[in-house]
C-alpha cells in the first residue's frame, strides 16, 4: 500500500507538470499573438480552455487519481479473506467449544478484523447472558459495517461531485464565449461562438469522464460490502453457537424447580 501511495504521488506530480508546461504554453501563445492551427487534435482542444478551464481540469484529474486509489484500496481490502479469515472462526470455534472464553478473547485481540471485532464485544458480555451477547454482537456488526460504508462513500462523493465541477468550466467557458461576443458589438462570427462553446464543453466531458466509473465502483462495492457483513453475521454466529448452548442450558437449569424429596 505504501508502494502504492508513492506511485500515486509521483503520477500526480507530473501530471500537475505537464498541466503547468501546458499552460505556460497558452499563455504564451495568446501573449505574442500566435495563430492557431485550423485543425486542432484532442490535447489541443483539452488545454483550450485557458486558465480557468486548465484550473478546473487540474482539478478534475485530482478527483480522477483520488477515486483510482480508493478503487484500488478497496479492491485490496473489501475481500473475505481480510473481513473474515478462514482458519479464525475454525479456531474461534474449537476454542468456545471447550469452554476457553478468556484464550478466545486474546485470538480476537491479536487478529484484528471485522469478525474478530464483533466475537470480541459478544464475550464482553457472557456475565449478562445470550440476549446480552447477541445484542453486543449486533451494535459491533452495525458499527463495522456502517465504516465500511462510510470508506466506500467518498466514490459516491466523487461521482456528484464530478459532473457540478465540469459544468462550473462549462457555464464559466459560454460567459467567456458571449462576453467576447458582446465585446465587438456582435462582430465576433458563428465560427468564433462555437469554438468557445466547444472549448467549453471539454470540462463537461471531463467530469462525466470521472463521475461515471466512480457512480459504477460505488453501486458495485456497496453490493459487495452487502454481501460481506451478510457471510460475516452468519459466520459468527456459526462460531458463537457453543456459547449460545451453554447459555440456554445454565437458564433452563436455573428455571427447574427443585424436587423436593419424598417423605416415606
Amino acid at each position: 500500500m505504501k508502494r502504492f501511495n508513492w506511485f500515486t504521488l509521483a503520477a500526480t506530480t507530473g501530471l500537475l507538470g505537464v498541466l503547468m508546461f501546458r499552460m505556460s504554453a497558452v499563455a504564451q501563445d495568446t501573449a505574442t499573438g500566435a495563430a492557431e492551427p485550423a485543425a486542432k487534435g484532442l490535447m489541443d482542444i483539452v488545454f483550450s480552455g485557458g486558465l480557468t478551464g486548465m484550473a478546473i481540469l487540474i482539478l478534475l484529474l485530482g478527483l480522477s487519481l483520488t477515486a483510482v486509489y480508493l478503487v484500488v484500496d478497496h479492491i485490496l481490502t473489501l475481500r473475505a479473506s481480510e473481513i473474515m479469515p478462514v482458519d479464525l472462526g475454525v479456531q474461534l470455534r474449537e476454542l468456545l467449544s471447550s469452554g476457553k472464553y478468556r484464550e478466545a478473547d486474546v485470538v480476537c485481540r491479536e487478529t484484528p478484523c471485522f469478525l474478530s471485532f464483533v466475537i470480541s464485544h459478544g464475550l464482553g458480555e457472557l456475565e449478562g447472558g445470550w440476549s446480552a451477547v447477541e445484542k453486543a454482537m449486533e451494535d459491533a456488526m452495525a458499527e463495522q459495517s456502517a465504516r465500511l460504508f462510510r470508506k466506500i462513500e467518498y466514490l459516491s462523493v466523487i461521482g456528484n461531485i464530478a459532473p457540478m465541477v465540469g459544468l462550473l468550466g462549462t457555464v464559466t467557458g459560454m460567459i467567456f464565449a458571449f462576453q467576447q461576443v458582446a465585446a465587438t458589438q456582435g462582430g465576433a462570427g458563428a465560427g468564433d461562438l462555437a469554438e468557445g462553446i466547444y472549448q467549453a464543453l471539454v470540462t463537461t466531458v471531463g467530469g462525466l469522464i470521472v463521475a461515471i466509473p466512480s457512480l459504477g465502483a460505488f453501486a458495485i462495492f456497496r453490493n459487495r460490502v452487502d454481501h460481506l457483513v451478510a457471510e460475516a453475521s452468519y459466520v459468527a454466529q456459526h462460531t458463537m453457537s457453543p456459547v449460545k448452548r451453554a447459555a440456554r442450558s445454565r437458564g433452563k437449569q436455573r428455571s427447574t424447580p427443585a424436587t423436593p424429596p419424598v417423605q416415606s
